[in-house]
């Protein structure tokens, strides 16, 4: 089916706004596959541009782990695929993008399994809002990603994330929570830069 000049249009913002310089914060593109994905969903510009900034974090997030914490093993795309779809349910669900609102998880995970994504990929999008012990350490950090782009702390997440590097990395508790939570806190001080882009694709 040939895109109308409408869609084409709209494509290519998408597709900048993944992608391009952002003037602004310093961020990864979206990958070219979660590209395609926004575009067949039509995601509003506002959308790709949480998606991009919660991407760069998980990013951090996980850079971090792979310096500081080797023995901790985790599935790096899969983070970084769960971080920058984790919110597509809300090309279905507009109102949750500046308002409350859990419909897009489920029509997020449902999206991405019509769109050919494996249940184990698709996973991220109803399971990012929440988390309880026992949940993997990819789904961990992409919570964990969604919450630190906008500086907001969540000790209980945080405490089940220093479980896991405690687990791998036989030091005490107190000194894996400090080194955590000075990442947390440098990512946290570029949070004001994060939200402004969003807001600047209304």
């Amino acid at each position: 089916m040939t895109p109308t000049p409408q869609q084409s249009s709209q494509h290519s913002i998408q597709h900048s706004i993944a992608t391009d310089d952002t003037h602004g914060p310093s961020l990864l593109p979206l990958p070219s596959r979660v590209v395609a994905l926004l575009e067949a969903v039509d995601a509003p510009p506002r959308l790709v541009a949480h998606l991009r900034a919660v991407h760069d974090v998980a990013h951090q997030l996980v850079a971090w782990i792979e310096r500081h914490r080797p023995a901790l093993v985790l599935d790096r795309e899969a983070v970084l695929f769960g971080a920058a779809t984790h919110d597509i349910g809300k090309a279905e669900h507009p109102a949750e993008l500046s308002g409350p609102g859990s419909a897009h998880e489920e029509a997020g995970r449902e999206l991405l399994l019509a769109l050919g994504v494996s249940a184990e990929s698709a996973r991220f999008a109803a399971g990012h809002a929440s988390w309880e012990e026992g949940r993997g350490i990819e789904d961990l950090l992409v919570t964990l990603a969604d919450k630190v782009w906008k500086n907001k702390r969540v000790p209980e997440l945080e405490d089940l994330v220093v479980a896991e590097l405690v687990r791998v990395g036989g030091r005490a508790r107190w000194e894996e929570f400090l080194e955590l939570d000075e990442l947390l806190t440098r990512i946290g001080e570029g949070a004001d830069a994060r939200l402004a882009y969003q807001q600047s694709h209304a």
